[in-house]
């Protein structure tokens, strides 16, 4: 019995090994093609018998090289008798040998084959012709060690890789699987030129994906799931045609229908995973169907979904459980901050029911996060992770900074020394060549305009906050303003070199962190040298910034910070030098009077006062800030000596009593009449030559018209010693 059974495995291997020892030795030795030949017959029917090692494989591209299978590729001669791809077959048997050693796999010879490969596997076989689907496996075998290296995928995508697996998959021509999976793989590693280069093919392909998954009632849809992310175009693509509208519209239906159903978390995270990619580059407008009902309720469907899962993970005492689920939480992390947005706009898809379910469930989940920042994120501040689950948080401080105020306030501490480590890393990279600090910075896929920059994401959040009490103790304790002015200078080098760059709305929101610190905690402002070099900045920068009326709300930003700051540093030292001083306060009062202007009211025949053209586009954004410039500037009056001499050389008073004069004075509202009447009583009491103007122009009656009894008992103590 023991004579008629199998060999044993090892026995097996041992006669294997030495079948290929003596197939070597035959190479080596072989001293014309024929013999060459039939010593690689054996030696592919060895390599596909066995997987073998590095070492072998290398000894036989050593026996072989690549001249050989180059010439057997290429050959249109067939040996009598035998199949006429023998050659071709044996050619592509050591090409995909060689092309499992990543060395060789990206060799200019291997390389160069590329479009020989891409014949093979559009080849029309049938299923059963195992010469030729042999073949084709060999080829696809050759491409995914080529997409490996590290010139692979461009060379690919231009030698027409991408047509061919795309031609294979919508035929479903043999290997229309392989063709897929190494479609996706090509995507995800060079996916913008794919699309450059061959948008016409990913179109077809992504709209047959889309509709077989908008169809799919078996375990297909699951797999679809995980492979439609990386065939989503860069954003906007999918928004700016009507194809990429249908397959929105067959992505949403086919999500609509999994995450409805009551599934287990194998079959529901891939679905929460291509929402979430959807969500990251396309926001809300993916979400298409047939009325804003339906619209409303899988909005609040997923992000219901994406909180719940978010919780589940964040919330385990283990955090190896969130760290084997980072991939599915960050792109719940993106159905959040959807789910944030919608809440807090007015023209929202969401319900005011729904928002109000939303934002209990969304608090739910940032409490699971801030437990979990809590519980690793001092130990793991490189990872991305981190960084994610930071910017979310920071989506929801924002907004939202009245719940959860002792956990936030338990935060703090960590989110400014973690938004340090990552600022202090970007500038630490930016020193760096170009590609070096690509890799040195780590970013989240879910995006980032700065990798690694923190900051930017918490600065609304840190708005709100340093206008509370205990938070902006914290805040202070932990060396936020020195961190933020920092930041703030790095902010405005960038936004100085690059005017359209991104910086702008950052500017603007730490100029308002900086605008609490100065109202809240004016000894802070008076003691902390940082805010003296945050006062030079804003000295120099004003006038330049003032000429661009692109920028006027930075400006405003700038000006009215600029002039709250120099109330409280007039009696030091730090405002600096004394001309920089006053060319700021020239452009202050330039900002100022360019404000408001006469205009003639509609049906009738009387001037009003109105914003100025200049001003009327910006003006909901920097009213505050004007008016609260004109309180600042008005109790600089009586600090700087000089400052009543630049009024009146800039003809100020004149124009504020011109304007005054010329329209209705139930037109100007009390606001402004007490805007108005701060700077002429500052001007009146500071300067007898202010005073004389003003009376001279009729300010004593405009001050009764309008009563302003402050400005108008001012006037009349002067006029009785006059």
């Amino acid at each position: 019995m023991a004579s008629n059974s199998e060999p044993a495995p090892d026995a097996q291997e041992s006669a294997r090994n030495q079948t290929l020892e003596r197939c070597l030795e035959v190479l080596h030795d072989a001293k014309n093609d024929s013999e060459q030949f039939a010593a690689l017959l054996l030696v592919t029917k060895t390599v596909r018998a066995s997987d073998i090692d590095a070492k072998t494989r290398r000894r036989i591209f050593n026996a072989v090289g690549f001249t050989f299978p180059h010439r057997l590729l290429v050959s249109q001669e067939t040996p009598t008798g035998c199949s006429q791809h023998v050659y071709r077959s044996l050619g592509l048997t050591l090409l995909a040998c060689f092309c499992t050693d990543p060395d060789l796999a990206g060799h200019p010879q291997v390389l160069n084959k590329i479009q020989l490969l891409n014949e093979t596997i559009v080849s029309d076989c049938e299923a059963n012709d195992v010469p030729l689907t042999s073949m084709i496996d060999d080829a696809y075998q050759c491409l995914n060690g080529i997409l490996a290296t590290s010139k692979g995928p461009t060379q690919m995508v231009s030698n027409g890789t991408l047509p061919c697996l795309s031609r294979v998959y919508l035929h479903h021509s043999y290997g229309w699987h392989q063709a897929l999976d190494l479609l996706a793989r090509l995507l995800t590693t060079a996916g913008a030129k794919c699309w450059k280069k061959c948008k016409s093919d990913l179109v077809k392909v992504l709209s047959r994906l889309s509709r077989d998954f908008q169809k799919a009632e078996d375990m297909s849809k699951f797999k679809l799931c995980e492979i439609l992310p990386r065939f989503l175009p860069p954003s906007p693509l999918l928004m700016e045609s009507s194809w990429g509208v249908e397959c929105q519209r067959s992505i949403y239906q086919g999500l609509a229908r999994i995450l409805s159903s009551k599934l287990d978390e194998s079959r529901r995270n891939p679905a929460l995973q291509l929402a979430g990619c959807l969500v990251s580059d396309y926001n809300a407008d993916w979400i298409l169907a047939e009325s804003r009902l339906k619209n409303s309720k899988f909005l609040a469907l997923l992000v219901n979904l994406a909180c719940v899962e978010v919780r589940l993970c964040l919330e385990e005492p283990d955090p190896g459980y969130a760290d084997s689920r980072q991939n599915l939480i960050t792109a719940c992390y993106a159905a959040m901050e959807l789910g944030i947005q919608e809440c807090t706009r007015e023209e929202s898809l969401l319900t005011e029911a729904q928002k109000l379910q939303l934002i209990a469930i969304l608090q739910e989940a940032c409490g699971a996060i801030m437990y979990y920042l809590n519980q690793v994120g001092w130990q793991r501040m490189e990872d991305p992770f981190i960084f994610a689950s930071v910017r979310i948080l920071s989506a929801w401080l924002a907004e939202e900074t009245s719940a959860l105020k002792e956990e936030v306030c338990e935060l703090l501490p960590f989110l400014i020394q973690y938004s340090r480590t990552r600022f202090q890393l970007g500038a630490a990279c930016r020193d760096l060549p170009r590609q070096v600090a690509e890799l040195a910075l780590c970013s989240s896929s879910w995006g980032s305009l700065w990798p690694g920059d923190a900051l930017r994401f918490l600065l609304p959040a840190l708005c709100h906050l340093t206008a509370e009490e205990r938070p902006r103790r914290i805040l202070i304790a932990e060396g936020a303003p020195a961190l933020l002015l920092e930041y703030f200078q790095h902010l405005w080098d960038t936004f100085a070199s690059d005017e359209h760059s991104s910086e702008e709305v950052s500017l603007q929101t730490a100029c308002g962190i900086f605008l609490n610190l100065v109202v809240t905690a004016p000894d802070l402002v008076r003691q902390e040298h940082c805010f003296s070099s945050l006062m030079t900045l804003l000295l120099t920068s004003l006038p330049t910034l003032l000429q661009k009326k692109e920028h006027l709300v930075l400006a405003a930003n700038v000006a009215t910070l600029g002039l709250m700051m120099a109330r409280l540093l007039a009696s030091s030292q730090d405002l600096g030098d004394a001309a920089v001083m006053k060319e700021f306060f020239r452009a202050s009062i330039l900002f100022l009077r360019r404000a408001h202007v006469s205009e003639m009211n509609r049906g009738s025949d009387k001037l009003t006062i109105a914003v100025s053209g200049s001003y009327k586009a910006a003006w909901g954004d920097m009213s505050e800030l004007w008016f609260l410039g004109m309180q600042a500037f008005a109790s600089c009056v009586p600090l700087l000596t000089w400052l009543p001499q630049e009024v009146l050389d800039s003809r100020w008073i004149q124009d504020v009593l011109e304007l005054l004069g010329s329209v209705c004075p139930t037109s100007v509202d009390l606001e402004l009449v007490s805007a108005f009447q701060g700077i002429l009583k500052e001007q009146a009491e500071k300067s007898p030559a202010c005073k004389e103007l003003i009376l001279s122009q009729g300010g004593a009656e405009k001050a009764n018209l309008y009563g302003m009894a402050a400005l108008e008992q001012c006037l009349c103590e002067e006029s009785k010693r006059c």
